[in-house]
């Protein structure tokens, strides 16, 4: 039964609709990078890319991820006005890499002394002593949601 769940979960993740690219890490591993695409859904004019290590035949995938993300469209005060402005911010995208609980997700955080969003890349798991973890900024600077701040 185990085995048959198994399957079905490497099924549903090779069918990553978010997945633009893939990259075998040779003819004598099971492992490969996966590229995957997100647009964020409250501010839609920044997209995301997101690489990371996928074990086909293993029960744990690897905790190391690296994330670019860039504006891509608009980026509206509207939109900047929805998000949580929390020092924790909000969980954009969450992937499961394990049947034992690990996760990767990508945290928005809208730094607004810099009026830049930051987007964090994690492992929910400690992997060697180290929750991997990896950091991706936008800068609002030329977009419509920029708030000018009168030089005193």
């Amino acid at each position: 039964m185990t085995k048959l769940i198994y399957i079905l979960g490497l099924l549903l993740v090779s069918c990553d609709k978010n997945e633009v690219g893939d990259i075998s890490l040779g003819a004598f591993t099971t492992k490969d990078i996966k590229l995957n695409t997100l647009v964020d859904p409250i501010v839609t004019g920044v997209t995301c890319h997101v690489a990371s290590i996928e074990a086909d035949l293993s029960f744990s995938d690897p905790s190391d991820s690296s994330i670019a993300c860039r504006q891509t469209g608009e980026i509206t005060a509207s939109m900047i006005a929805e998000i949580d402005k929390s020092k924790s911010g909000e969980v954009v995208f969450k992937k499961s890499k394990s049947v034992f609980f690990k996760t990767m997700k990508i945290r928005r955080i809208y730094d607004a002394q810099s009026q830049t969003l930051m987007y964090v890349s994690y492992s929910t798991k400690e992997t060697s002593g180290s929750f991997k973890h990896s950091l991706s900024t936008v800068p609002l600077w030329g977009t419509q949601a920029y708030l000018a701040i009168p030089s005193s």
